[in-house]
């Protein structure tokens, strides 16, 4: 299910995935952490890939397209999953 956690990965998450840190450009994708719930996006755009647009706060602005449709959402560092691209 989409806000649950198996049995073994109960807990808060490791302290590397809250400070990660990203830079403008770069590609992440929503990896949403239910123990913690600030700065959480909405359920529906787990699983979504986007672009880092800037920071606001302690967290950061990601570009999606949902559709045609482009959104910018806040989420917090503990919600996203850097994306590795090749390098053209």
């Amino acid at each position: 299910m989409k806000l649950t956690k198996r049995i073994k990965e109960k807990g808060a998450p490791a302290i590397s995935r809250v400070l990660q840190s990203f830079e403008v450009g770069e590609s992440a994708a929503i990896s949403i952490e239910p123990s913690v719930h600030s700065g959480m996006p909405f359920h529906n755009f787990q699983g979504y890939t986007g672009i880092i647009a800037g920071k606001q706060g302690r967290c950061y602005l990601l570009d999606i397209h949902v559709g045609s449709v482009k959104k910018r959402l806040v989420v917090a560092p503990v919600h996203l999953k850097r994306i590795r691209t090749a390098a053209i």
